[in-house]
């Protein structure tokens, strides 16, 4: 690969070659970036759950019926209830049965947080018998 110098060798003529060592450079970052952003990019989900086509199904006797609204209000069988007030219900069906069959509605815009508190409570009581309930989805025609 020829250099140039500062010197006049007479020869008036312009370089010629072209230096690919930055454009090789730039390629080798651009290869990095895309090999650390690949994988990210795959694992990203988009997630819209509260509908589902599963046919329904008919709630056992002494199902506790769990809703939760998009302000983060908690419900126990239609009827508004405190997080103590839930406590005390969920360690009461604990007492009679660890089995005890919850089902939980949340709308779609409900906090996540919401959400895993209920859940993380009927947990640390031995209920494990959870159940989210979504909206039928209509079948276009």
């Amino acid at each position: 690969m020829a250099m140039g110098n500062f010197e006049s060798s007479g020869s008036g003529q312009p370089l010629s070659e072209i230096n690919t060592t930055p454009l090789v450079d730039v390629m080798l970052v651009l290869l990095v970036i895309f090999i650390i952003t690949a994988p990210l990019m795959t694992r990203a989900i988009s997630l819209d759950l509260p509908k589902s086509d599963s046919p329904a199904v008919t709630a056992p006797q002494g199902t506790l019926n769990i809703s939760i609204n998009a302000r983060g209000e908690v419900f126990l069988d239609k009827q508004p209830i405190s997080r103590e007030g839930l406590q005390s219900a969920l360690e009461a069906a604990a007492a009679k049965s660890k089995q005890t069959p919850i089902h939980l509605r949340a709308e779609r815009d409900t906090r996540y947080e919401s959400v895993v508190e209920v859940m993380s409570l009927a947990n640390r009581l031995g209920l494990s018998q959870l159940a989210f309930v979504t909206d039928l989805q209509k079948k276009s025609q």
